[in-house]
């Protein structure tokens, strides 16, 4: 896999991932807030930005794969389930769009984000750190 689809892979998955305002914020797909990646190399904050979603790298253990603090994913995303959200996320750093997958939990979130028409996968878990 290309090391510059890594980090975004691993990011929100990604890091981390524009919502639907509705989707994104009701019931049990609510994925606002502080999310830590489950290799400890990463916290996301998923949080509102404009009329998308976006999730933004607040915190970075070890920056040597291409992540950094302030990278950022806008997310456009819509309810496929009761607990799992699907769209595209954009990577502005490294101009790519993603097919994105989110299964939501009260304090776990799976991601999966897909590139190259969905032929390279990432599939990351997260906690909720707050």
């Amino acid at each position: 896999m290309n090391r510059l689809m890594l980090p975004v892979l691993a990011g929100i998955g990604f890091l981390a991932p524009a919502f639907l305002a509705t989707a994104a914020f009701a019931g049990p797909t609510d994925v606002t807030g502080e999310w830590t990646r489950s290799d400890g190399n990463a916290r996301v904050r998923i949080a509102p930005c404009g009329s998308k979603v976006c999730a933004t790298n607040v915190w970075i253990k070890d920056p040597s794969g291409g992540e950094a603090v302030g990278d950022r994913l806008v997310m456009t995303v819509s309810a496929k389930g009761d607990d799992t959200l699907a769209g595209t996320a954009y990577d502005a750093k490294r101009s790519l769009t993603y097919s994105m997958e989110m299964k939501v939990g009260p304090d776990k979130l799976h991601t999966r984000g897909c590139v190259l028409a969905d032929m390279i996968c990432r599939t990351v878990s997260w906690t909720r750190a707050n």
